[in-house]
Formats: structure tokens, sequence, C-alpha cells
């Protein structure tokens, strides 16, 4: 018999990876999803099992981080060895519309996990990955930023994921768990929300050189950020819990780049040079010259027409709607103690993350437009 892990949060990006991961361990892997009335589990559909097959390996419950008996019966039934408690209510900007549901899904979600764990009398058994996060540096201290930097938080989700680092190290010294925190700076990937800066990026590139989109407009271009793959960042979850002692982590490449810049490297991905023009909120970028042996590589010729137009245009605006009502304006990790002692270091650089996300989403974009005119009875020609 393999490990049993339990992952909260298992239809979302990192749930996804990580599911996939343990199961070509040899894992046997439980995940637990929110009911919807629509099915939201697009990332794991290639992972599904049928309940009605014996000895399955992927099993889903449903559950929610702010429903601490359904949480405790499905810890109870599943008996795990390593939980991993991804779920949250991970959008930063959004939590400033929903700070109480943050900290009760973010903050006290944690807590109803750890006390799960110590009330079935499993904190010999099981092992707890904490999903925290960079946001936790916010007004940061000092650059780059380690285990030991102090925390500033700007957010009510970053101040509700303060609360669940504590109390996972309140818990590991009170009570003995292994119970340890991967202080993950920004991990993206083709199954990035697609409400999160990154993945919005890389549909809009997508649908503006498709013609399905005339601009994108962003918040804070200057924000600096650590991007890295969530594929790697799994790999460093995992690592986490099989070392003999518990402890916390930096998880991060140590290579910063601005919204700007990834704008700029999105669009140079299909062959388009931007000009930035203007500063602050009046700043925007227009479509400068097309890489057109390029683009029809990436995109196809087909679509030439539709940026050959667009030249001199502005396909890049700011609107300050999208700005947070308080800033964190750069973040960049110090991952040396997890390469130390994990043995971790991530495989994927920027250019090779933006690369893979925008192909994705190229290829997405034109599957739906050939689905929306009537192709869906040869839709294996994307597949």
């Amino acid at each position: 018999m393999g490990k049993v892990a339990l992952i909260t949060g298992v239809t979302g990006q990192d749930g996804a990876y990580l599911s996939e991961y343990l199961l070509k361990l040899g894992y046997v892997v439980h995940g637990v999803k929110r009911r919807s009335s629509l099915f939201n589990t697009e990332r794991i559909d290639h992972l599904y099992e049928d309940p009605h097959v014996e000895n399955r390996n992927f099993i889903l419950h449903y559950g929610d981080m702010t429903d601490s008996l359904n949480l405790t019966r499905i810890i109870q039934e599943v008996q795990p060895d390593e939980i991993y408690n991804l779920a949250a209510m991970s959008h930063v900007k959004v939590s400033f519309d929903t700070p109480e549901y943050a900290a009760n899904a973010d903050g006290l979600g944690t807590l109803r996990i750890l006390e799960a764990v110590r009330l079935l009398g499993l904190t010999e058994k099981s092992r707890i990955y904490q999903a925290s996060t960079s946001e936790l540096y916010g007004w940061v201290r000092e650059v780059p930023q380690t285990e030991r930097t102090p925390f500033y938080p700007r957010s009510p989700y970053a101040v509700a994921k303060l609360y669940g680092y504590w109390i996972v190290v309140n818990y590991r010294e009170a009570y003995g768990m292994h119970a340890s925190n991967g202080i993950l700076f920004n991990h993206e990937s083709p199954l990035r929300g697609e409400t999160f800066v990154t993945r919005k990026i890389t549909r809009s590139v997508s649908k503006i050189v498709l013609g399905q989109e005339e601009c994108l407009y962003l918040g804070n271009l200057s924000a600096q950020r650590d991007w890295g793959h969530a594929r790697d960042y799994v790999r460093a979850m995992h690592a986490m819990l099989q070392q003999e002692r518990p402890d916390d982590y930096v998880i991060a490449t140590g290579v910063s780049a601005s919204v700007r810049d990834f704008v700029r490297m999105a669009f140079s991905e299909v062959g388009i040079t931007l000009c930035f023009e203007g500063n602050g909120t009046d700043e925007k970028a227009l479509l400068q010259a097309v890489d057109e042996s390029l683009f029809a590589e990436r995109v196809g010729a087909e679509y030439l027409s539709v940026v050959r137009d667009r030249v001199g245009d502005v396909v890049v605006a700011v609107d300050p709607r999208y700005f947070r009502p308080t800033e964190v304006d750069a973040l960049v990790g110090d991952a040396r103690k997890a390469r130390e002692v994990l043995g971790w270091k991530p495989e994927y650089d920027l250019p090779a993350l933006v690369r893979e996300m925008v192909a994705s989403d190229v290829k997405l974009m034109k599957r739906d437009a050939f689905l929306q005119a009537g192709g869906y009875k040869t839709l294996k020609y994307f597949e």
C-alpha cells in the first residue's frame, strides 16, 4: 500500500499538479472540493476515476474550509499520512471585498485542520503542509526575502494567511505535530485561474492576436514579482513532508520581473514588439512591430492581417480599478534553505513559463473560436 494524501483545494492549479505528482509516486490521493452547481473539475478531469471502480487511487470528497465538522469527518475517514492544505480564498484584490470570508477560510480553515488532526489522535501519523504565501512580506523589510524576514501583510488575504502561518508554528511547538509552512512566491502555469494577472495577460495576448479582443487592461504595471512554475513548486511541498523534522521554507526562483516585463515577454512570444508610453494611470502600450515569420509559426499565417491592421494601436492600458487599496510593490525570494535542506531547485525559468502559458492560451482561444464557428464535429483537430 502506498501512502495516503489528502489535498484541500484539489481542483485548483496547485491541487491538480500535486495530485498528478503524488499519483505518479504511488500515492492514494483524496481531494476536497467545494460543492457547486457547475462542474469545476477541468484541471483534474484526466485523473478522475469512476466511483464504481474498485481500488481507486484518486477519490474526491465534498468539503469546505469553513465547516469544521465536515473537515473532521473527512480526515477521520481518510486517515491520511500527509495533508496538503492548499484551499484558500486566494485572490488578493478580491479579499478586500470579502475580508471576513478570507479570514474564515484562510485563517480559521487552517486551524480547523490542525485541531481535527489533534482531536482525532493523528498527530503522530498525519504530516501537514500549509500553503503560505510571499504576500506575508507585503511592505518588505529586506530584499530578497528569507524565512527570517519580518512579515508586514498588506491585504485581508495576507493577514488571514499570517494567522494560518503562526497557528501552524504554534501547533507544531505545542503538540509536536509534523506541520510545515511553504512560503511560496508567485507560481503560475497554463492552469492558473483566469482572473490572476499572469493568466489574464496570456489570455488577452492570445485574444488580441486572434482578433477577439481590442485591449488588455491592467493595474500596477510596475509591481515586481518572483514568478515560478507551479509544477516545480509542488515538488517542494512534497519534499517538506519527507523531512525528519518539520520546518518552514521559502520557495522562489530568486529572480524578479515587473508586470510590464511579463506583458512585454508574452507579446514577444508571438512576435510582437510593444512600445510603452506615459506614466502611472496614463501608461499604455502600442503595437509597434510584428515579426511575421515568428507570428505565423506561433499563431498562424491566417491571422497576420489582424496584427498588421493593429500596428500603432493601443493594446495595453492601465485601469485604476485594478489597483489594490494597499499595494505590494516588490517581492523576490531567497530559497537557499530549500536548496540546501530539501535539495530543491526550479526547472523552469521565467521565459520558459511565459512561453508555455502563451502557447497554451493561443491553442485554447483558437479552439474556442473554432467551436463557436460550429467546428465541434472535428474537434479532435485540437486534441
